[in-house]
């Protein structure tokens, strides 16, 4: 092999090594947000991760020169198979052994310092985004949450800028609707979560009673891997029982989880992470997550961003 061949050789591998790192600093850049859409959409961490691996073996197969908009191109790519997920997550759903929650992430603290992305990634939030159907979702997601132009988000899932904008319409007044009344300060949630904590250690009923509101609602959810209730505890006085029937061996301690104060119970390993929906001033929803698979993500603070 002559010298030229080999000089024109090491000039295609150096243009592609380079070209390979600008598309990877490009991707980490926009991991984030990417993964806070994905798992927006989906409510689940795990598959998130996995639509993130799918983005980025789309994106390795594009040429950067004929993407004008970076970060959108990677989002709609991101939508696009999260959608695909949802529609998966959806049948997984139907055959779950009792409620289903979303994955608890415990999130660093600029996340609650955003107060709309706290907002959105709230246990609560997530919940109501549960009723809308997936094209829904993500319209909403990415308009109300990220900013999105119409334009954009008809790319991403398949449908006219007119059809988006009544779409979004739609999704508005349907989380409108069903998202918590009286949403508490960052300040009056912490001591509400307080409150809670030390009523719990204590099994103290008539104190877990003074915050709870009289149609509280306790969903668990084990997965059917461990013991939980498989159908809501409705009623104050229900979910204080059984509340104050399991403080004796646990250790309680508070965390930032999903953006908002929340508790994780330990039995020695982590046992259950609980959030809070808080209506004016009160507890009106309690959801425990204890399935273990859900609980796998915990060791470490998740960075969300918009």
């Amino acid at each position: 092999m002559n010298d030229r061949s080999t000089s024109d050789r090491t000039t295609r591998d150096r243009s592609t090594s380079d070209r390979r790192d600008g598309v990877t600093e490009v991707f980490v850049a926009h991991r984030n947000l990417l993964f806070t859409v994905a798992y927006e959409m989906l409510g689940s961490a795990a598959d998130a991760e996995d639509v993130l691996q799918e983005t980025w073996l789309r994106w390795v197969g594009v040429d950067p020169g004929i993407v004008r908009d970076q970060r959108a191109y990677l989002v709609r790519i991101t939508t696009r198979q999260a959608l695909s997920h949802l529609r998966t997550l959806g049948r997984r759903k139907e055959s779950y052994v009792g409620p289903w929650l979303p994955e608890p992430l415990l999130t660093t603290p600029d996340v609650a310092e955003d107060v709309e992305l706290a907002d959105s990634v709230s246990m609560a939030m997530l919940l109501v985004l549960e009723t809308l159907a997936p094209t829904e979702r993500a319209v909403f997601v990415l308009r109300e949450v990220f900013g999105l132009g119409y334009d954009e988000i008809a790319e991403g899932v398949g449908k006219s800028p007119a059809a988006v904008r009544q779409i979004a319409h739609r999704a508005r007044a349907h989380v409108a609707a069903r998202r918590p009344r009286g949403a508490a300060s960052a300040d009056e949630a912490r001591r509400t979560v307080e409150e809670f904590r030390r009523a719990v250690e204590t099994g103290e009923l008539q104190r877990l009673l003074d915050i709870l509101a009289p149609d509280v609602v306790l969903l668990t959810d084990g997965g059917g891997v461990v013991r939980a209730a498989r159908a809501p505890v409705v009623g104050a006085g229900r979910v204080a029982h059984v509340l104050g029937g399991i403080a004796a061996a646990l250790s309680v301690r508070p965390a930032q989880v999903n953006g908002e104060p929340a508790l994780i119970v330990r039995l020695g390993e982590i046992d259950t992470v609980m959030a809070l929906r808080i209506d004016d001033g009160l507890i009106t929803g309690i959801y425990a997550v204890r399935n273990p698979e859900k609980l796998s993500r915990l060791g470490r603070d998740i960075v969300l961003s918009r």
